[in-house]
């Protein structure tokens, strides 16, 4: 039962970090909320995330970033932002998620959700700007919301059913990988199509 336990832990740590990745504030604020109504055990260590203050600060960033992300510029400069953010909360997720069911060092842990969490933030920045040009930046609302719409969904999937949130992670990766390289090749080519005018130009 402890292994099993163990386990769980890991594969829900993980799927809170690729939630992070996504956005950073949101699996923070759900986990803070679930411990505060008693629905998980973060134990001691962790607990000051279910803190008033802490959820107060929490929720608010949350709704800035929600609102500022669906707004072209602003959410690239977000996304830089993010760059720092998201490992960190990946970091904090995944630590706090195993500190009680699992053995893993704390350090090993912080490195496994920063990257987690970081990669999944590395895909969506790179692919927004591709949003951003092929439709005008309409598109970005759409993306933003879906994108947190996953969020809000790896959050739940790690808490409830690990194993589905760990699947889902490894394949949202494969998929923003995907979507990044695409999106770097359509910059490649937009970028020599531009430095072809002006060489015409001139």
């Amino acid at each position: 039962m402890e292994i099993t336990s163990a386990v769980s832990a890991v594969l829900g740590a993980f799927g809170l970090s690729g939630a992070a990745g996504l956005n950073a504030w949101l699996p923070l604020l759900a986990v803070g909320i679930a411990d505060r109504f008693g629905w998980i055990d973060l134990g001691s260590s962790y607990g000051w995330l279910s803190s008033t203050p802490a959820l107060i600060a929490i929720g608010l960033v949350f709704l800035l970033d929600l609102i500022g992300d669906k707004i072209p510029a602003l959410d690239s400069v977000l996304h830089s932002i993010g760059t720092l953010i998201a490992p960190a909360s990946g970091a904090i997720l995944f630590t706090a998620e195993t500190s009680l069911s699992s053995n893993m060092p704390p350090a090993v842990a912080a490195v496994l959700g920063a990257i987690t969490a970081g990669s999944v933030h590395v895909g969506r920045s790179v692919a927004r700007p591709f949003v951003t040009g092929t439709t005008a930046g309409v598109g970005n609302p759409v993306v933003s919301s879906a994108e947190d719409g996953t969020s809000l969904a790896l959050t739940v999937l790690a808490l409830a059913v690990p194993i589905v949130a760990f699947i889902v992670v490894l394949i949202l990766l494969i998929v923003l990988g995907w979507i990044a390289f695409r999106a770097a090749r359509w910059m490649r080519k937009r970028r020599e199509r531009k430095e072809s005018g002006l060489r015409q130009d001139r």
